[in-house]
């Protein structure tokens, strides 16, 4: 595997060891303006360190087939630099929910709308490989993680991962319900119960089907509460450790609750519609 990611992979773990502290105001870091019109709707981005880019990805559902055309998602996954100039559109096939770098397996992978198979079965679903060349660009190939997981819950679902321990959080529709999900065998290891009344939230409130796992010691979780504007912030147990302030007049949407949102790169992610010809992800600074 390539030394430069291996090492970017050691001095990212070490710096996750010590107790964050929460700012009380969210310090904007990052602005990517998207250069291409989304497929569908802005899903999700990630950062991978080594190779210095950012991958937006859509999400959108297939065309249901014909005897012209196979039943696979129109949804791009877009490739921009550190400094947010596109470099390039691929459709990968999938109707993505989450795209992340595992640090295990040094691969960019993909979690697809229902891979649960609550709302039924469909070809291209599940968590699959996506390809990159050697000089950190999509090639359009991937390789299948795992099919059919029921253990995910919800077919929304925007699962994070966590590297250290191998498992994924599942922040589940409609509950303040997190599953934790094996990365070995795809099982529902247990559930994590966030603590929404210290925090005086709603399940209406907050994101619905994301919430970011930031790898930082008694800060381990961040959910955006759509309807305040602000980050809450939870230790692995659930337990509310305090919020970060967004912009007053930052202008949040409705679809905040369900898509256009990730962490990586230690920013969360908000993809604001409103700013530039096709939006633009806010990245920010929550945690110290």
């Amino acid at each position: 595997m390539n030394s430069k990611i291996i090492l970017f992979i050691m001095l990212s773990t070490l710096s996750h060891i010590a107790t964050s502290e929460i700012l009380k105001n969210a310090e904007l870091a990052v602005k990517i303006a998207l250069k291409k019109e989304p497929t569908t709707r802005p899903q999700t981005i990630t950062f991978i360190g080594a190779e210095k880019k950012y991958y937006i990805a859509d999400g959108g559902l297939a065309p249901l087939g014909s005897a012209y055309e196979a039943p696979i998602s129109k949804s791009l996954i877009h490739t921009y630099d550190e400094q947010g100039s596109y470099l390039d559109s691929t459709r990968a096939g999938f109707d993505n929910r989450s795209i992340y770098y595992n640090e295990k397996t040094f691969q960019l992978e993909t979690i697809t709308y229902n891979v649960s198979s609550q709302a039924g079965f469909a070809p291209m679903t599940g968590i699959f490989s996506l390809e990159l060349n050697d000089k950190g660009m999509l090639t359009g190939k991937s390789g299948v993680i795992s099919n059919f997981a029921p253990a995910f819950g919800s077919a929304s679902t925007m699962p994070t991962f966590d590297a250290k321990n191998n498992v994924y959080y599942a922040k589940q529709e409609r509950t303040n319900d997190v599953f934790v999900v094996d990365a070995n065998d795809f099982q529902l290891k247990h559930t994590i119960k966030l603590d929404f009344k210290s925090a005086g939230v709603e399940h209406h409130d907050v994101a619905a089907s994301f919430i970011a796992f930031t790898g930082k010691k008694d800060a381990e979780f961040i959910l955006l509460d759509v309807d305040h504007r602000r980050f809450l912030i939870y230790d692995i147990a659930g337990k509310y450790k305090g919020a970060s302030k967004l912009p007053s007049d930052l202008k949040i949407r409705s679809k905040n609750h369900f898509n256009g949102l990730g962490y990586s790169n230690d920013y969360f992610f908000v993809y604001i519609d409103s700013e530039n010809e096709f939006g633009t992800y806010q990245g920010y600074k929550v945690l110290n």
